[in-house]
Order: structure tokens, then sequence, then C-alpha cells
């Protein structure tokens, strides 16, 4: 088994291992018990009222709360098993900055909250989670480890 920093930055590879971050570019930072991602916004990101689509709300709420969680778990790849997103406020340019940590553990399941910023620090979401320890190895992920 890996030390705590190392399983850290695993993750962090994983993550920007991951297809669908080809289209985002994120760059994340995992701690114990948290996890810190941002991207630049682009207007591909946008719906047709020239907001940020929730999707991408959504993402980087669950993305931080997620790999939160997963900084518990050295072994096994965690999944979400529900996540409740908050769209206070409306964003179009800027960064965004996603900060999720956990705030309940058991054996067998994780509860995590995740808040999104602006670049100016206004919280524009919020979101929850539970997250559970699925049966794919993390040795087994795209990006873990290299």
């Amino acid at each position: 088994m890996m030390n705590e920093v190392d399983h850290f930055r695993a993750l962090e590879h994983m993550f920007a291992a991951a297809p669908i971050n080809e289209i985002f570019k994120p760059v994340m930072t995992v701690t114990e018990g948290a996890a810190e991602i941002q991207i630049e916004l682009s207007e591909q990101y946008h719906h047709s009222a020239g907001a940020v689509h929730g999707s991408v709300y959504f993402k980087m709420l669950d993305d931080a709360a997620f790999f939160a969680a997963n900084s518990f778990e050295q072994t096994f790849f965690v999944v979400t098993t529900s996540f409740t997103t908050y769209m206070t406020r409306p964003v179009s340019t800027g960064r965004l900055t996603s900060v999720g940590k956990v705030v309940n553990k058991t054996r067998s399941q994780f509860i995590a909250e995740a808040v999104l910023h602006d670049s100016q620090g206004n919280e524009i979401g919020r979101g929850n989670g539970m997250f559970v320890r699925s049966a794919f190895r993390l040795d087994q992920a795209k990006g873990y480890g290299s």
C-alpha cells in the first residue's frame, strides 16, 4: 500500500487521465478528506442564455466531493450514490473553484459536501452527496499511480 501523499498524487493523476477532463482542463489538489478543483470558463460551457450550464456546476461539485471521499480509500474506487446540487448564482466568465470535504464517514460510506466559487470569491453553488466503495480497484483505474 502506498503512503498517504502518494495516494493523493495518484488520485490527481487518475482525475487528469479521465477522458471527460480533456474538455474542461481542470486542475485538482487532493489532501486528507478534501479536494480543490479549478477550471477556466469558456463560452463552450454556456447554455443558450449565455451562462454556464448546470452540468458544469454538478461536475465541479461532485468531483470535489468524490475525490475528498476517495482520499480516505486507498484500495477501491468510490462511487456517487446520491448527490444534491444547488445552483445559487449564474456565472459566465472567469475561473471556478470547487472545494470538497468529507463531513462524515463510516466503514462503508462517506458523506461529503462541496462549495463552488467564482473568480471574485462569490459562492455560486453547493452540493452534498453520499459515496460508497465499489468493487473496482483503484490500481485498475486509468491514470492511478502513473
